[in-house]
């Protein structure tokens, strides 16, 4: 009996490769999924074979490569003994080969792939507040600087917008804060401070254009193989509020972007998001809502989750009730806090009468897995103990030089390798400032050819205004003035408050 079929993915064999073949139904790639195990038990196998059979299905795949082994989805397997003795001890030797799989490289820092970026207005004043650590006064602040900016037509692209921003509401705070609330310049403070941490860590380089189109995810190759685009998250790990913001952000855009996809035989799209706690630690509970009500509906729309975390409980049990395919790779059980984690795990699975899978968890080796997909209508099948097998791409991570050849065959890089700075914000705010000092220096000339005509002298002021005062007057009037009419034109924001274009 072949081991593959056109419309499922095979993940492996049930009872260490001796009882029934295991499937990922295509149908119900989209009702999400999980991924868990203790490191060293084989998470990044299990996720590189289910990419690997996303794609060659025709759907693109986006996964962040938390350590760089995922690179090697690109290259073919090197066939190392262990994988094929693992693929005849399945069934697996007839249709295992050696495969490589189309690539793009994406790269926060633009170090390791194209770079990833978006705008200070897109990303919008709540998903911001999280990325800085904000306090909910700052970001109340924060949502004050963005309705200015709604307000004034400016566009806030990068962080010297941003700065550029927050430098004219601080100057001008009292009359902003009778329009729009209490400014004070301690959160002004707080927020610029919380800015240049984020610059330190090499964010500023996510903020800017040519913004990610996310439908450059969406392709498939010549051969009909859906593109895996491979963010290089090795040295996002270190900025752990910029990485679980930019995977929110993500999917809160695809869900404002895609339509409705109804009842389809796979997926659109499927991410999978490595080192998942990530995205829910220490988030505050109006985000954890966003969270799991963006996830609970971007199935509709076609798209795929696959959370890949240590244990279950990484996941909110609102998050968790939704994912539908779960992969358990081995957990430990060294203290009572894993040991609870192990029985609520065992607790989530449709039983299997031939063992307790309490005791089972423990006890898998390296590459083995419970494995519990949705089947017939939608329900979970009867969780099997299963070998997974071995894929068709290299294992671990490629040279540098093949990382640059995929990069420089990529369609993209004209596209998104050079940086392009628009006008915005910051260049009009200039231009304000720059227009509103000649209008003084004009008007004090005019003042003093005035004076020398009656022979008076004028009296002298004790400072000229200065050009940030020219120009944030001038703001705060038109702010005064379009305050009537604010409500009705203010830009309406997406479900986690990034502006719609």
């Amino acid at each position: 009996m072949t081991c593959l079929q056109s419309d499922s993915i095979f993940i492996g064999k049930s009872d260490d490769g001796s009882g029934s073949n295991q499937y990922l139904p295509l149908k119900w790639g989209n009702r999400h999924g999980l991924i868990a195990g203790a490191t060293g038990t084989g998470k990044t196998v299990t996720l590189q074979v289910l990419a690997e059979g996303f794609s060659s299905a025709g759907v693109p795949v986006f996964l962040a490569d938390a350590k760089g082994d995922l690179s090697g989805l690109c290259h073919t397997s090197d066939m190392q003994d262990f994988l094929t003795k693992r693929a005849g001890k399945i069934g697996f030797t007839e249709e295992y080969h050696g495969a490589a799989f189309p690539a793009v490289f994406w790269d926060l820092f633009g170090e390791q792939g194209h770079p990833v970026r978006t705008t200070i207005s897109e990303i919008g004043p709540l998903l911001l507040s999280r990325m800085l650590e904000l306090n909910d006064t700052q970001e109340g602040v924060m949502n004050i600087v963005f309705r200015v900016a709604d307000e004034q037509g400016l566009l806030l692209l990068d962080l010297k917008d941003l700065r550029a921003l927050l430098g004219v509401v601080n100057e001008q705070r009292k009359e902003i804060s009778a329009v729009y609330g209490n400014v004070s310049p301690q959160s002004i403070g707080a927020i610029q401070r919380a800015l240049l941490r984020l610059e330190d860590q090499g964010a500023d380089k996510f903020f800017g254009e040519p913004a990610l189109d996310l439908r450059d995810f969406m392709r498939t190759d010549h051969e009909g193989r859906g593109m895996i685009n491979i963010l290089a998250a090795d040295r996002l790990m270190n900025s752990p509020r910029l990485y679980g913001t930019f995977l929110l952000w993500m999917l809160s855009e695809l869900f404002e972007e895609l339509p409705e996809a109804g009842d389809a035989d796979r997926p659109k799209l499927v991410f999978f998001f490595d080192e998942a706690h990530l995205l829910f630690d220490d988030a505050p509970k109006a985000l954890l809502d966003k969270v799991e009500q963006v996830v609970r509906l971007i199935r509709s729309k076609g798209v795929g989750v696959f959370f890949v975390t240590q244990s279950p409980d990484d996941i909110p049990d609102t998050v968790l009730g939704q994912l539908g395919n779960r992969i358990q790779h081995a957990l430990r059980a060294f203290t009572p806090k894993q040991q609870k984690a192990i029985r609520l795990a065992a607790q989530t699975y449709r039983p299997n009468p031939a063992f307790e899978v309490e005791d089972v968890i423990t006890t898998l080796g390296v590459g083995e897995a419970l494995v519990s997909t949705l089947e017939n209508k939608g329900e979970p099948s009867i969780v099997e103990r299963t070998l997974v097998r071995p894929p068709s791409s290299k294992l671990g991570p490629v040279s540098q030089t093949e990382r640059k050849r995929v990069l420089n065959d990529s369609k993209l890089a004209s596209k998104y390798d050079e940086t392009v700075d628009n006008e915005s914000a910051y260049e009009i705010l200039q231009e304000r400032a720059e227009k509103a000092a000649k209008a003084a220096e004009k008007a004090k000339a005019a003042e003093a050819a005035e004076a020398a005509k009656s022979k008076k002298v004028p009296a002298r002021r004790s400072n000229r205004q200065s050009v940030g005062e020219a120009a944030v007057k001038s703001l705060t009037r038109a702010v005064s003035s379009s305050f009537g009419r604010s409500i009705a034109k203010a830009l309406l924001r997406g479900i986690l408050g990034a502006l719609k274009r």
